[in-house]
């Protein structure tokens, strides 16, 4: 199983500002192999360590998180304070024996420059098939580290009986 966070913004065709009736963000279908959890966020900046480690607690072999490249993130400084989380992250996943490697992060183009561009008047790039590699890409490495990652230890059946120690 794997958990992927994914930024709402990254990948998805531009916007004209301040809609009235706001939709559910357009995101590109990952096609996640085996089972798989997509949790879409606003900004993956807004992603804190508790969400990551509690996907691990909830059994997920592989988390990835899904982010807008630095140059093009619609919240400005959203990718690089993902990043510096998943820095901390990755040391406390080997301090406590998880292992570094379950944690992967990808970056896609952000919808930023197109937001503007559509503000503008200007037109606004599609995606096109470099995309379409890059999410193909994506996919095939996820699906690779499930196949050489390990069960996650802490996917064991938690729900059984606990035995107490006994002062005898």
């Amino acid at each position: 199983m794997m958990t992927a966070f994914v930024c709402a913004n990254c990948a998805r065709p531009g916007k004209p500002p301040a809609e009235a009736n706001r939709t559910k963000p357009d995101i590109p279908d990952f096609g996640w192999p085996g089972r798989a959890e997509q949790v879409l966020v606003p900004c993956t900046g807004r992603l804190q360590p508790e969400h990551v480690l509690r996907a691990f607690e909830s059994g997920s072999t592989l988390v990835a998180i899904v982010a807008c490249s630095e140059d093009n993130c619609h919240y400005i400084e959203g990718s690089r304070r993902c990043a510096r989380r998943v820095d901390y992250l990755r040391l406390l996943l080997k301090e406590i024996g998880l292992g570094e490697e379950r944690l992967r992060t990808f970056s896609l183009p952000g919808s930023a420059s197109e937001d503007m561009a559509l503000a503008a008047s200007q037109p606004a790039a599609v995606p096109d098939a470099e995309l379409e590699a890059q999410i193909a890409e994506i996919r095939e490495q996820a699906r690779r580290a499930l196949q050489q990652l390990p069960p996650n230890p802490l996917a064991g059946d938690l729900s059984g009986p606990i035995e107490e120690d006994s002062d005898e």
